[in-house]
């Protein structure tokens, strides 16, 4: 009998019988992923979840890693997964709820609302003037995944036109107007009035921002990254914002998290901080779709069936 591990959090009664259905071949055991040691990992054939990358150590038994996360890239590093382990994300599942987060972050910006808020703390009645909107602007998706496309759609409904970037090539989807791959990007950077960021992370992504690509963008663009922050070192990020080679940014996912207290990131006027929010299980739906694919592929892989979301350890991309 194979031995499941399920380190999913804010799992209710109806998420824990929907696992132990997919998996009613199984012995499962339910643990939270602070509480598990590397004992815990090394008598699992299934993990469903996250655990700290430091305790695997390649274990040999692993035979299927599904992941909570849309993000693998802790779990391709050398000497942490056995490369025999089948290696599964929770893809599509943070969709909405990044998406909308970007969305919100990219009208506030707008609209100049993190001023007004600002002003509000300081007891100023303030009026900052002109302010932008989606409606006629060009929006840059870099990186067209789930959450991408998702976001391109919500722009898109609110008048944008909208471009996409892509590693892969592939036909158009309908949630773009253009659509070009990474490498055609800088001949398309200085037409967006904004840039919203959601590369994965890895080592061809890692300060894919650099100061040369901000100077292309226009001095009233937009910046939003929701993907990972090794995307953009801060140093660069804080020098476009101070010296204007942007208007704005909002980010929430940085190189070092939790952002330093001393960061003069903190400092600057015309950027939206938020700390890694906007995926997670803030959104309750959220939760109840991971463990939808979660039990999918678990009974997928227990049948022999077609495992969605499989992770590629050469590239840490989806395959």
């Amino acid at each position: 009998m194979r031995h499941i591990l399920v380190t999913l959090p804010e799992l209710n009664d109806a998420h824990r019988q929907k696992l132990r259905e997919a998996g009613a071949s199984c012995e499962m055991r339910f643990m939270e992923a602070k509480d598990v040691s590397s004992a815990d990992i090394a008598s699992a054939d299934i993990i469903l979840g996250n655990v700290p990358p430091a305790l695997l150590g390649a274990p040999e038994g692993l035979e299927f890693f599904q992941l909570g996360s849309s993000g693998a890239d802790a779990y391709v590093a050398g000497g942490v997964l056995n490369p025999r382990t089948v290696l599964a994300t929770s893809t599509g599942a943070y969709s909405q709820t990044v998406a909308e987060h970007a969305l919100a972050a990219t009208l506030m910006l707008l609209k100049k609302m993190h001023l007004y808020r600002d002003a509000q703390a300081r007891h100023e009645w303030t009026d900052f003037g002109t302010v932008g909107t989606l409606d006629g602007a060009v929006v840059l998706v870099v990186g067209l995944g789930e959450i991408g496309s998702y976001y391109a759609r919500l722009a898109r409904a609110l008048g944008a036109y909208v471009i996409g970037v892509k590693r892969r090539s592939s036909a158009k989807p309908d949630c773009v107007d253009e659509l070009y791959l990474t490498d055609e990007l800088d001949g398309v950077l200085d037409r967006a009035d904004v840039v919203m960021s959601v590369l994965p992370g890895s080592a061809a992504t890692a300060h894919f921002y650099t100061a040369e690509r901000f100077r292309a963008m226009k001095q009233s663009c937009i910046f939003i990254n929701v993907g990972r922050g090794n995307a953009v070192a801060s140093d660069v990020l804080e020098a476009a914002l101070r010296g204007g080679e942007i208007a704005a940014a909002a980010v929430d996912v940085f190189e070092t998290e939790p952002l330093p207290a001393d960061s003069p990131l903190w400092g600057l006027e015309n950027l939206l901080v938020t700390p890694h929010a906007s995926g997670f299980y803030h959104l309750p739906a959220t939760v109840g779709r991971v463990v939808d694919i979660c039990a999918r592929n678990l009974q997928a892989y227990l049948s022999g069936g077609e495992i969605i979301n499989v992770v590629d350890f050469k590239t840490g991309y989806k395959k």
